[in-house]
């Protein structure tokens, strides 16, 4: 039995009611799209778009289509940033996010360049979205079929299924409003503000998510089921506003989807899409500074150094670098009143992780695709990542199996997982070189003891990530993976920016600016820009 569809507004229709791009939501796949725009000449605008991920590839493909000409440049040897692709042994990691819950942003993308998403792309639904299991053995499949939910609720505690769906109203009102109507507003100024103003109050913005899930039901493990999601973005629940609750309202109007070949086919596929409109993808080519001058008394942007002395001019230059990084290491300190090094390190930062990636030589069929393995302690433990910035080994873990929908990530009857860890950024002072071994095995230790018994014989390739790779690796600032932490006053307006406060004709696009984090959130950072893009035609005047 599945959910019966919510009853939601178009999202063209809500975007136009708050101001935002009066654009219609994607052809449905099957049907026919829209002529392709014409593919830049060389005489075009210019646009430089800094990094991979999907922030950098979605404002590309939305740039090009708008008529630049646009160049992406990625440190790393391979497209994706945070969602690059590990190949070893004859295993397939993605390195970061798995889970795609609003496919029609891709869909999006897609029509715009005159394409279907559906052709280049095998986007499969995921049931259950994931299991949760407590310290003491218990589990509760989070899923789309709202019948066995009640059903694992009343098992639970009968007495809090009035307040499940008092939660799912709340959820869908934070929905349509956080999300459909302001999540794809750019907040240039106060103005944008005030306009959203109305809205936080409607949602009671100033709660905090666990707040709202507290007022709903009172059993702690339900408390724990309803409130991790915001993990999911580097939130801490307990600190995160409750418009974050609109996450269930997503999942369970869109459903959670995987895709087959691992996301970093989705990655290839945004490549291939951009080569087909001849833009240039340049990997292993660092930059090392935003290049500005002085326009009619404004801080401009006019290209970008290389770290190889390289100079390239550009119209204009779009950062999916981490944002705080971008600031505070490739834009010069002159020029920046509003991000100084000072606003910079005054900043809350998300967690970061510690992330085991590992093949076995058997399948663990009883092991979903998606499952959140939590211990002894959760707000405390929250408390410790969060505030003390202290490293434990009473951890809470996602265990990602894609081998559970898709078989081709592991040669043949074999399993690929990740096991990713909440852990504090640097600022924990964790010397990660030293402790990394150790902690992976107390990591290996706790699977071996609650959902992979015996595991660790059947290992034949093993990798780590740890928050020091997140700061040297992909220039996260503290090694926070993702960006500042979305707390109320560090989300919408008083996040960056997606138009530079400092710098004329630089925008950024992913975690660390408007809306946030999460796949969805960095694709609607890149929609967001349409708003505060010039027109092409204007900048060749």
């Amino acid at each position: 039995m599945s959910a019966a569809p919510i009853a939601v507004p178009a999202p063209a229709a809500l975007l136009r009611s708050a101001g935002g791009p009066a654009t219609t939501p994607p052809a449905p796949t099957g049907t026919t799209v829209a002529e392709a725009p014409p593919i830049p000449g060389p005489d075009a605008p210019h646009a430089i778009v800094i990094g991979t991920g999907f922030g950098g590839l979605g404002a590309a493909i939305r740039l090009s289509c708008r008529g630049y000409r646009v160049t992406l440049l990625e440190k790393l040897d391979a497209p994706g940033g945070r969602a690059y692709v590990w190949r070893q042994d004859g295993f397939t990691f993605d390195a970061g996010p798995t889970i795609v819950t609003a496919p029609f942003f891709l869909e999006e993308l897609w029509q715009m360049a005159g394409r279907r998403f559906a052709d280049d792309v095998d986007l499969r639904p995921v049931e259950p979205f994931y299991r949760v299991r407590f310290d003491d053995g218990d589990s509760f499949d989070y899923t789309n079929d709202v019948a066995r939910v009640r059903a694992q609720i009343a098992r639970l505690s009968p007495a809090d299924l009035e307040g499940y769906e008092r939660l799912m109203a709340a959820a869908q009102q934070s929905y349509e409003v956080g999300f459909l109507q302001l999540g794809s507003v750019a907040y240039n100024d106060v103005r944008d503000l005030i306009a959203a103003v109305p809205g936080l109050v409607k949602l009671r913005g100033w709660q905090s998510l666990h707040g709202l899930v507290a007022d709903c039901m009172r059993h702690p493990k339900l408390r724990m089921i309803f409130t991790l999601q915001s993990l999911l973005i580097g939130g801490n629940p307990f600190a995160v506003t409750r418009v974050y609750s609109l996450i269930h309202a997503l999942e369970r109007h869109w459903g959670v989807h995987w895709a087959m070949g691992g996301t970093g086919a989705i990655v290839r596929a945004m490549v291939r899409l951009l080569q087909s409109r001849r833009v240039e993808v340049r990997c292993n080519t660092p930059v090392s500074q935003v290049l500005v001058e002085p326009r009619q008394g404004k801080p401009t942007a006019v290209g970008v150094q290389l770290a190889s002395g390289e100079r390239m001019a550009a119209a204009l230059v779009v950062s999916n670098g981490d944002t705080s990084w971008t600031y505070k290491h490739l834009v010069p300190a002159q020029y920046r009143r509003h991000w100084t090094d000072a606003r910079i390190e005054r900043q809350k930062m998300s967690m970061s992780l510690f992330v085991w990636y590992f093949g076995l030589d058997r399948r663990y069929d009883e092991v979903p695709h998606h499952m959140m393995v939590l211990g002894p302690r959760y707000g405390e433990l929250l408390a410790d990542i969060f505030k003390r910035h202290r490293l434990t080994d009473d951890f809470s873990l996602y265990l990602h199996r894609p081998t559970a929908t898709d078989p081709s990530m592991a040669p043949p009857g074999c399993d690929t997982f990740y096991a990713l860890v909440p852990v504090p950024h640097l600022d924990s002072g964790t010397d990660w070189p030293a402790t990394a071994e150790r902690y992976r095995q107390t990591v290996a230790r706790r699977l071996h003891e609650t959902v992979l018994p015996g595991f660790e014989r059947h290992i034949v390739t093993s990798r780590m990530t740890t928050p020091q790779d997140f700061h040297d690796r992909l220039l996260s600032f503290k090694g926070a993976a993702f960006g500042a932490e979305p707390i109320l006053l560090q989300s919408a307006y008083f996040r960056a920016h997606n138009r530079s406060e400092d710098i004329e004709r630089l925008y950024m696009v992913g975690a660390g600016t408007h809306p946030g984090a999460g796949v969805p959130g960095v694709l609607m950072s890149a929609r967001a820009l349409d708003q505060v893009i010039p027109d092409p035609a204007a900048v060749r005047a």
